[in-house]
């Protein structure tokens, strides 16, 4: 493992995106760190300010630090680069280019499924999800959760509590593990799967890692079980990016009763598949290797026009055969890029758009 790798995986602004054009540019990370500065610079979305970050000799110095600390820790290192880098995160838009691994990476290569939802479960939603999580372990699938309280860790504990795999993905260092209260479960997951994250140790849990990591917990499952969710439920996050991906979208029916059920309803409405049992699941995930073209379903099995809400007709119109970027997708249509978010996810759960490329959609054939 090169140190070069954990050191561009440290320095803020650069991102997996611009890593991966400059391991496009360069070769290899060590060759990056053999640019000067303004060479660097001038390499298009490279800032001058990234540039000096990635120059500055502490870099280096510091990835050391990050390598001999896990090394004392017991701590894997993967990159990209690495054969044991999980296959399934690697086919994703922005994988990330480092991760840091507590437990077995034998893990990587159980067909999982991601089970999410609200922090602040009902005990209907904890049932639900213990319920799921039980038949998908005596089948012999993996789970994947973020640890978080309510859903996460019921779905993590039901796993354990089975002789399960599962896989819990961080929004902080796997040094600092978050919540604090469920430090001994990680624990109790490494004997039995893995903890990991892509930020660099001694990261704290900033709230603007979670949704960054909730593309690797989609990215690592054939499928998303979304058991309880409100509106804006970070779980929504996670199957918007399941969409983007081309993994499938699964919801577990609550109560009407319940705002946390708001999340999984709309998501129902807008086409996810509806699951009571982990053969609902497994159905579908049977098959992800087989998915019929979107081009060749037939256009007759597409919701009318008509069926579609005011503002995603709106959105639809702007959208044609050419890919469109968000960024001109929102110039178009004047709208901000959360509530941007909410409508293309029900669009792509509809069928009606697609996405070619990271966050790039194009419609998917014509409507009646």
């Amino acid at each position: 493992m090169s140190l070069a790798w954990v050191a561009l995986n440290s320095v803020k602004g650069l991102g997996p995106v611009r890593f991966k054009h400059l391991l496009e540019r360069c070769g290899s990370p060590d060759a990056v760190f053999k640019e000067s500065r303004s060479s660097l610079s001038r390499m298009g979305d490279i800032s001058d300010e990234v540039a000096a970050r990635i120059r500055d000799a502490q870099t280096l110095a510091r990835a050391e630090e990050q390598v001999n600390e896990a090394e004392v820790r017991g701590i894997r290192i993967l990159t990209l680069a690495d054969p044991d880098y999980p296959s399934f995160l690697k086919e994703i838009y922005a994988p990330p280019p480092v991760l840091f691994v507590r437990g077995a990476t034998e893990a990587f290569d159980k067909h999982a499924v991601a089970v999410v939802g609200t922090r602040n479960a009902t005990h209907y939603g904890e049932k639900a999800a213990a319920h799921l999580v039980k038949e998908l372990t005596a089948r012999g699938l993996a789970t994947v959760s973020g640890l978080a309280r309510g859903i996460d860790t019921c779905a993590h504990r039901t796993s354990l509590d089975n002789g399960g795999v599962t896989i819990a993905v961080l929004g902080s260092g796997v040094d600092h593990v978050y919540p604090a209260s469920n430090r001994d479960l990680a624990e109790h997951i490494i004997e039995n799967g893995v903890v990991i994250s892509e930020f660099p140790l001694k990261t704290p849990p900033e709230a603007y890692n979670f949704p960054r990591r909730n593309r690797i917990i989609s990215g690592l499952a054939a499928g998303v079980v979304v058991v309880e969710a409100g509106k804006r439920s970070g779980a929504l996050i996670t199957a918007r990016y399941a969409l983007q991906q081309g993994r499938d979208v699964f919801a577990v029916p609550g109560s009407i009763f319940s705002d946390k059920s708001d999340g999984t309803f709309n998501l129902i409405k807008s086409g996810a598949t509806p699951v009571r049992s982990a053969a609902d699941i497994a159905e579908v995930i049977e098959v992800v290797r087989h998915r019929v073209p979107m081009e060749s379903v037939p256009s007759a099995t597409r919701p009318p026009l008509e069926l579609l809400s005011e503002a995603e007709r709106a959105v639809l119109t702007h959208l044609c055969d050419e890919p469109l970027r968000m960024d001109q997708i929102v110039d178009r249509t004047k709208k901000v890029v959360s509530e941007l978010f909410d409508i293309l996810l029900n669009l792509e759960l509809k069928g009606v758009v697609k996405q070619v490329a990271g966050q790039q959609f194009v419609r998917a054939g014509e409507f009646d």
